[in-house]
């Protein structure tokens, strides 16, 4: 096919693909379900979330002494291990690489595989991904940000100064330029919680120093391409909910459902996205990207951060009711580096996937082991699909790694991501758990049905603690 005039062709070309395409991660879930819709797509993982019955999952066997320190050491490593080289060179074809993190050395390892990677280049990634150049970046897009400057604070003098000359205030909320939100974001109301985070702050030549404000968090994803950006449906965020993760302002999932936000608030960020997005193809960007948006007391909409990349809500976006009705929003990203010349109406289909037919009620809950005890994993849960009892106890029905083989509210699917013999420790994902309908009540608080299942799936997990000898003494 010459060129893509409609969503049709699309999905014939997609599904027609005979170029091999690797999605290279720790585990597949970011892009769950993309195998489905694309001919040739495999998933090259470090983690085994399916103790090897998911058909297009290849793992290869652990390497001793590996010890990886980012997502970007475990792809690097995976490309270097004899067993995915051998894997690839078997398949043939000219193959092609989709990452959630990369860097220059990825891209280096690729070169000389003849692997081509379908992002815009790791440097340009780098740079937008700075919160301090995703506010610049904002801000010629007229897309706002919360009342915010960009200076050093390497004093708590300094922050001040600073957050007075820009009339903040004193409440006030920092953030460091790159990492998880919930790592690198610090709320600051006086010197004593300036004295806590002073090493991460001070080191910064220059923080995102921002008034505090009472808010809701959203995240909506989107797809720069040479026909404008694509915007789907906002999501809800579930932030810092200490059942999950430990980490205060840590991102633990996303709810997405009809009416989420008044067709007001809706509007504002599509807009905002659209020209952002917009802005991103102007720097040079293009493809998948996801924005995180604050909305206050007023219903004013701010930017929050930029991922330039697929992100953990992705799971969601690309298996929504929008996304059977038409096409996966990642499927406009491979369009977008495959070269097939293309012309899509994509005001038409932003206003169809806004509508409320168009978008399905799903939940999912990323858990964290959010106690003190460190160890090893004796037991685990098998990844698969879960029953509720009316008592609120949990059992293992069947084994699938299909979001649609959940039947009901009372089912759900876990996918395993900390497993036997791993470490255990605070922070490690065990998992994510993905159910129908919400896991928030309308004041952004776990509801019943959610912690039941975040319960039950944590006591399946059993350790042992490591032995005295190996705890370090202090001062070692």
């Amino acid at each position: 096919m010459k060129r893509i005039r409609n969503i049709a062709d699309l999905r014939l070309v997609m599904h027609g693909n005979k170029r091999p395409i690797y999605f290279i991660s720790a585990t597949n879930f970011n892009l769950m379900g993309i195998d489905a819709w694309v001919g040739n797509f495999k998933f090259i993982n470090y983690i085994d979330c399916y103790d090897g019955r998911h058909p297009n999952v290849f793992v290869p066997s652990k390497i001793p002494g590996f010890k990886p320190k980012s997502i970007e050491d475990i792809n690097n490593h995976l490309l270097q291990h004899p067993e995915v080289i051998d894997y690839i060179t078997r398949r043939g074809g000219r193959p092609v690489a989709v990452f959630l993190m990369f860097d220059e050395k990825t891209e280096e390892i690729c070169k000389e595989h003849g692997i081509e990677i379908w992002h815009p280049k790791a440097k340009l990634r780098q740079r937008c991904d700075d919160k301090m150049e995703t506010v610049r970046i904002g801000n010629k897009a007229g897309v706002p940000s919360v009342p915010n400057t960009l200076s050093p604070a390497r004093t708590y003098e300094e922050l001040l100064s600073s957050a007075r000359n820009a009339g903040l205030g004193t409440d006030l909320v920092v953030q460091t330029a790159y990492g998880d939100s919930g790592k690198t974001t610090f709320f600051i109301a006086n010197e004593d919680d300036y004295n806590r985070h002073a090493a991460k702050i001070s080191a910064e030549d220059e923080v995102k120093i921002m008034k505090r404000i009472n808010c809701r968090s959203a995240t909506i994803e989107a797809c720069t391409t040479a026909s404008s950006t694509l915007v789907a449906p906002l999501m809800t965020e579930i932030i810092g909910k200490p059942e999950l993760t430990p980490y205060k302002g840590g991102w633990a999932g996303n709810e997405i459902f009809a009416n989420a936000f008044s067709e007001e608030i809706c509007a504002k960020a599509r807009g905002m996205t659209i020209r952002f997005g917009d802005q991103l193809f102007q720097e040079g960007y293009r493809g998948y990207f996801n924005l995180d948006l604050l909305i206050d007391e007023n219903n004013e909409v701010y930017l929050g951060e930029l991922n330039p990349r697929i992100s953990g809500a992705s799971s969601l976006t690309n298996q929504a009711a929008f996304a059977y009705a038409d096409a996966p929003l990642f499927l406009f990203h491979l369009m977008e580096f495959s070269g097939i010349e293309y012309d899509i109406d994509v005001k038409e289909l932003i206003d169809r996937w806004a509508r409320e037919e168009f978008t399905d009620s799903w939940s999912q809950l990323i858990l964290k082991w959010t106690e003190d005890l460190v160890g090893t994993v004796t037991d685990a849960p098998a990844t698969g699909i879960y029953s509720m009892a009316p008592d609120g106890s949990l059992s293992y029905h069947r084994f699938d790694y299909h979001r649609q083989a959940i039947e009901s509210e009372e089912e759900a699917l876990f996918v395993r991501f900390t497993g036997r013999g791993d470490s255990l420790m605070k922070g490690v994902d065990l998992g994510a758990l993905i159910v129908r309908g919400r896991g928030q009540d309308d004041e952004s608080k776990l509801n019943e049905r959610a912690l039941n299942w975040i319960t039950g799936i944590k006591r399946l997990y059993a350790s042992k603690r490591p032995p005295k000898s190996s705890t370090p003494k202090r001062g070692s």
